[in-house]
């Protein structure tokens, strides 16, 4: 299948894609000999080159497989139980603005179930060391309700208050919380958005059968105002732009049929225009998206059931499903994509979340490259969470009973050819081996943290 620039849409607009005859047999998707979890915490593969952990006392381990990839024209799944596309975050789902430096999140402190009081909490992440603030009001929060962070420190809440949605943004005044109503929302169910790239807008979507809604909940001069109504049933949400203009939505039609990702061109009166074609019958979904690079991170169900796939913004170069993320019994969601990658693609490091039987644990990949590298997450790791520094450190927020605010960070590991490890010739068989035949790596004993090196611990980003 292949990608390429719409004509007549906007600047920085969408990319289509076509079918592609795949090459080759598809290899079974139980087959893939991946391990559905780390098999020991801290714990790192021999020989894998992995550097390891930056800082931290609980920063994660290292253990687990990595698997190999077919070729670029390979599929991929991520199977095991994937929540549905149309869930919002859980209580305690973790935001972050979109150059990390602020993150915000609902929480609570410990007690029985059913009895414990959240309330919203803001972290700061871009000075030398992470701290969070607790935002309590006068009484707790609904653990229903939804934060978001801006550029400025302040954290944008929304309540639910029977049928109308209540937007208020809260920020610390010494020993207590302050409150700025923005209005409210006469909806049932509404769902924020990430926030815009720009750290001053907010938005957030309400989903209909027949059209959705497209309301700018902060930064706007009035209160929450509807800026656009898309027809038929809107879901997820990324941005293609450093700009905050350019948001992508997974669309169903009024009238039913599959699921495609448009491009809403806010600078334009809300146009709105194709982004994901893959085939007329398939879900096509954008899962994420870097606006340096324009690599995309898809969803599809065009080669038969879901793949977790890749393509380029504007390009007209097959879309790929790598072999190496369709792993046996887990769900594999993308959450972070190195930025700075201009014009390079192919050389961002994309962290992934690892759902399965064990939890949730840390995946490394490149598009260039041909491997999963998995890591286990640190304890308390807020599933889902993270961002990556321009040279590609991934940092991963976390809390536990230690530490109450902490961020581990871990390097992206270099990408080794197969053939170096096992002995295969990397050519002869056109990359199109399923991930079984590599046999899972052996576990070392990890270095204790008294004797680990600490020249990489200075390296400034």
């Amino acid at each position: 299948m292949t990608a390429c620039a719409i004509e007549g849409g906007s600047a920085g607009a969408a990319a289509t894609a076509e079918p592609e005859a795949e090459s080759g047999t598809e290899p079974d998707p139980k087959g893939s000999g991946a391990q559905s979890g780390p098999e020991e915490y801290g714990a790192e593969p021999e020989g894998s080159g992995d550097p390891g952990k930056r800082a931290g006392a609980d920063a994660p381990g290292l253990p687990g497989s990595a698997t190999d990839e077919d070729g670029p024209e390979a599929s991929s799944a991520a199977g095991g139980p994937a929540a549905p596309a149309d869930d919002g975050p859980l209580p305690g789902g973790f935001t972050l603005t979109a150059d990390g430096a602020y993150a915000a999140r609902l929480t609570a402190a410990p007690g029985p179930p059913g009895e414990r009081a959240w309330y919203p909490e803001r972290w700061t992440l871009d000075g030398p060391e992470p701290y969070a603030v607790p935002l309590p009001l006068g009484q707790p929060e609904e653990p229903d309700s939804q934060v978001a962070p801006l550029a400025d420190g302040r954290v944008l809440i929304r309540r639910r208050v029977a049928d109308r949605q209540m937007f208020s943004l809260l920020y610390p005044t010494g020993p207590g919380t302050g409150e700025l109503l923005l209005g409210a929302v006469e909806c049932a169910e509404m769902t924020l958005l990430p926030p815009s790239p720009d750290g001053r807008c907010v938005y957030a979507l309400s989903a209909g059968e027949h059209h959705s809604s497209l309301w700018l909940v902060a930064g706007g001069a009035f209160g929450p105002e509807e800026v656009a109504r898309i027809p038929g049933r809107c879901s997820g949400g990324a941005w293609l732009d450093r700009a905050g203009r350019m948001l992508a939505l997974d669309r169903r039609a009024p009238g039913g049929g599959p699921v495609k990702a448009v491009a809403v061109d806010l600078g334009r009166g809300a146009e709105v225009t194709p982004l994901l074609q893959i085939a007329p019958g398939s879900d096509d979904r954008l899962l994420l998206a870097d606006a340096d690079s324009g690599l995309l991170l898809i969803r599809s169900d065009a080669p038969g059931h879901d793949r977790l796939g890749w393509g380029v913004l504007g390009s007209c170069l097959p879309a790929r499903f790598p072999e190496c993320l369709r792993l046996a019994d887990v769900a594999v969601t993308p959450f972070a994509v190195q930025p700075g990658q201009m014009l390079m693609p192919e050389s961002c490091a994309v962290a992934l979340r690892i759902d399965g039987a064990a939890g949730a644990w840390v995946g490394v990949w490149r598009p260039a490259g041909r491997r999963l590298h998995q890591f286990a997450a640190p304890l308390g790791w807020a599933p889902g969470a993270g961002y990556w520094s321009r040279d590609g450190v991934l940092r991963l927020p976390y809390a536990n009973g230690a530490t109450s605010c902490g961020v581990a960070m871990l390097d992206a590991p270099q990408d080794v050819e197969p053939s170096s490890e096992t002995g295969r010739p990397g050519d002869t068989e056109g990359g199109t081996q399923p991930s079984a035949a590599v046999s899972a790596p052996a576990v070392c004993t990890p270095v204790p943290l008294g004797q680990a090196p600490l020249h990489r611990v200075a390296r400034s980003d």
